[in-house]
């Protein structure tokens, strides 16, 4: 466990990006859920977890046409707590869901929405300072199967808490979707980060051969912000620090530093992950390296 102060890094156009109205959709329904007489004896979501930093559950929708059961992890942190990414940065947890032992069930996905930046001293995280909604996917879960995952995050404040609970949704003979839910769900979803599109993609991208530098050049929407983004590496390592340079014909040349690879990392034929976030717009996308 490590003990440190918490502060938030400020980061206007992530700012606008986390407070866009879809995030005032997302937490409407989830506020509506909540009121909801009855709401975990009707609702396909399992009940909620809780420990010192805050709460969690699962929501699962009806399986669709494709196979595939969407839906949903609820992490709501204590005011004052922060939960994490997908890379958490240099102390920190990502969440992670299992399923139970022996289930026929997959978890084919988990998405996440932008995060922010959050330093303290020398140290920095990327995470959540508020509720987030992470949409999930599920393969071979068809409704008449209960379904339980264990769920694995952390919450942080003043202490890292590690949040472990197995959520378990009951069969849902029903097979209809709660509508509080399926809008929770596609709010959640609204919130994903697009891959590349004809105005905001990457152009070419290169590691320096010292591995000290990553250098990307994109193709992006104008922003009167410096764009920020996400470098994913190695497992455990994630770039922040950006330096953005304006170039003729539209692109941008992005500059990050990077720290300190795993001793005899070979970077042939690894894929990073990349997310970039310009004014209101973000877009992520993967990083191949020959």
């Amino acid at each position: 466990m490590t003990f440190r102060k918490k502060t938030e890094m400020s980061c206007s156009s992530l700012s606008r990006v986390i407070r866009s109205g879809r995030l005032a959709v997302l937490s409407a329904a989830i506020g509506l859920l909540a009121m909801m007489p009855g709401a975990s004896a009707v609702a396909a979501s399992s009940d909620w977890a809780v420990n010192e930093g805050g709460r969690m559950r699962l929501i699962l929708l009806p399986q669709g046409a494709d196979g595939l059961r969407q839906g949903a992890l609820v992490i709501e942190p204590k005011p004052g707590w922060i939960t994490y990414w997908k890379e958490p940065g240099d102390v920190g947890i990502p969440p992670t869901l299992t399923p139970a032992p022996g289930a026929p069930y997959t978890v084919e996905s988990v998405d996440f929405p932008v995060p922010k930046v959050l330093e303290s001293g020398e140290l920095t995280d990327v995470g959540y300072d508020h509720p987030v909604t992470l949409p999930l996917t599920l393969k071979n879960a068809p409704d008449g199967t209960g379904v339980t995952l264990s769920a694995f995050v952390g919450v942080c404040q003043n202490i890292c808490i590690p949040f472990q609970a197995d959520l378990s949704v009951p069969p849902d003979t029903a097979a209809v979707a709660n509508p509080v839910e399926a809008a929770l769900v596609r709010a959640a979803r609204a919130q994903v980060p697009p891959g590349p599109s004809a105005d905001f993609h990457v152009v070419t991208h290169e590691l320096s051969a010292n591995r000290k530098e990553l250098v990307v050049r994109l193709k992006m929407p104008a922003a009167t912000d410096q764009p920020k983004a996400f470098v994913s590496g190695p497992s455990g390592h994630v770039f922040v620090r950006a330096l953005a340079t304006q170039l003729d014909g539209g692109e941008t040349l992005l500059t990050l530093p990077i720290g300190k690879l795993p001793k005899k990392y070979d970077i042939a034929g690894k894929e990073w992950g990349l997310l970039v976030v310009s004014g209101d717009r973000a877009m992520e996308t993967k990083l191949a390296f020959d």
